[in-house]
């Protein structure tokens, strides 16, 4: 709880108006779009500026009161509910595009700016930022930071981290440091900038972040093949790469994906087959030509039935819609979804969706799996119902299975969902004992009280997606 001294000091910092510890206004900041995980914090503040942020994190450093470091919220990993209580920081009045160069290629922007918007912005200038979070329209920049979000043009393009270029950051004594700048080249020092992004908000706090542009590709096409084998449709992929092309979307649905996403879209996807390939491909007009038509060649060798290219840009918009749609579409199902996150090699996708659709049958689950084939980033998702305790657990041990299986693979536990609370555990599996032990290190001293994000990312005991309780 905070006290009443605290209290006042964080008013005198901000406003009245920006603090707030009413139930209410608590109960709206104790979730995140993590299914049935919630912990109430103390209080929730809105800083103006920066300096604000570094005024606020000294208080909360002086009386080890934790800090939550919030955007919109939509993160997967409970990586945003306030586990230990405390503040949760929004970003509302922080929610500005400060520059956008035209001569440097970058864009400088507060963290509460909706992805979105500043993709619209840079656009409107013939400039692209590539990273595509499904979450884009409600996602903010810190939020994407923080998680290293990635998308569908991860492939071609990489993801949230290969774009930031230079960032601000609130320390957890207080201290204001800047990382990188509007470099080609900066070898100077630790790579501080590549250790925040992804820290999810437990090193620091991130205010301000340069982010690299690219020139807007000319042109793009998009495809759509249909497999009756799962298998033919991985080596399509696997072959798609061999032969020296990089799509800037190679996306996979599996059949009850199909299904439940054109029950929501309503756009004419077939839903008889086993799988579909999305494919997208970018850039100069001549180059998209030849790599679309290779890719048909491709994709027919490998026993398509039926390769099918957009006609207009309404269809292919209408179809990459329909993808991102794909986890709304089956939250129509059942009361709870869980979306997961596990990568593997390209080449190992096959059985990656076969071993998938087993542990689904082993523990009498409904699994729909798809995802970014091209970078073997997969999203199997259960509709399912927490009030029914005895299937919450069956999925508990599904998804414990399908993340040994990724790793036994040579894969990983999330590709770019972030750890936080849901994927703690499985961390070792990953990074080994020494791994995690070099990375409380480092936690350990940047953050020496443990008011960033405390009860992110470094495991407890088990797993479960139970209500927390405070």
């Amino acid at each position: 709880m905070l006290s009443n001294d605290v209290k006042q000091k964080l008013k005198a910092i901000v406003g009245v108006e920006n603090f707030e510890d009413s139930k209410s206004a608590c109960l709206v900041y104790s979730y995140d779009a993590t299914p049935n995980f919630q912990s109430m914090p103390d209080g929730v503040i809105s800083p103006r500026t920066t300096q604000e942020v570094s005024e606020i994190v000294k208080l909360c450093n002086e009386h080890k009161i934790p800090i939550v470091p919030r955007g919109s919220g939509s993160n997967l990993c409970g990586g945003t509910c306030p586990t230990e209580g405390g503040l949760v920081l929004l970003f509302r009045h922080m929610n500005k595009i400060l520059e956008i160069d035209e001569e440097n290629l970058t864009v400088t922007v507060q963290p509460g700016v909706v992805t979105l918007d500043m993709i619209n912005a840079v656009e409107a200038k013939g400039l692209f930022y590539p990273p595509d979070p499904s979450s884009m329209k409600i996602s903010t920049m810190g939020g994407n930071i923080n998680e290293n979000s990635g998308g569908l043009r991860g492939l071609k393009y990489g993801v949230t981290r290969d774009y930031v270029m230079a960032l601000e950051v609130v320390l957890a004594n207080g201290d204001i440091i800047r990382t990188g700048g509007k470099l080609a080249k900066d070898v100077a020092g630790y790579d501080l900038t590549r250790l925040y992004v992804g820290s999810e908000g437990t090193l620091g706090v991130i205010t301000e972040a340069t982010l690299k542009l690219i020139p807007i590709p000319e042109t793009k096409k998009t495809m759509l093949a249909l497999y009756q084998d799962l298998e033919a449709a991985a080596k399509t992929v696997s072959k798609i790469i061999a032969n020296k092309i990089i799509p800037s979307t190679l996306e996979f649905l599996d059949q009850p994906t199909l299904k439940v996403v054109e029950d929501f879209a309503q756009i004419g996807l077939p839903t008889d087959v086993q799988a579909v390939l999305l494919i997208e491909q970018d850039g100069p007009a001549e180059v998209v030509e030849k790599d679309m038509k290779k890719m048909a060649e491709i994709c027919h060798a490998e026993k398509a039935v039926s390769v099918k290219v957009a006609q207009t840009a309404e269809e292919a918009e209408a179809l990459t819609t329909a993808r991102r749609a794909a986890l709304s579409a089956c939250a129509r199902l059942k009361p709870t979804t869980i979306l997961e996150d596990a990568t593997v090699p390209r080449s190992e996708i096959a059985k990656m969706v076969n071993g998938i659709n087993k542990i689904a049958e082993k523990y009498k689950l409904d699994i729909c799996t798809f995802g970014h084939a091209g970078d073997g980033n997969l999203h199997p998702t259960c509709p399912t119902d927490a009030r029914n305790h005895e299937e919450m657990e069956r999925v508990e041990e599904a998804f414990a299975e399908i993340f040994a299986l990724a790793i036994e693979l040579g894969g990983t536990i999330t590709g770019e969902h972030g750890v936080g609370v849901m994927k703690a555990p499985y961390l070792e599996w990953k990074l080994g004992k020494e791994g995690i032990a070099a990375m409380q290190a480092i936690k350990s001293g940047l953050d020496p009280n443990n008011i960033m994000n405390p009860g992110k990312v470094f495991a407890k005991d088990s797993r479960k997606r139970l209500v927390v309780t405070r």
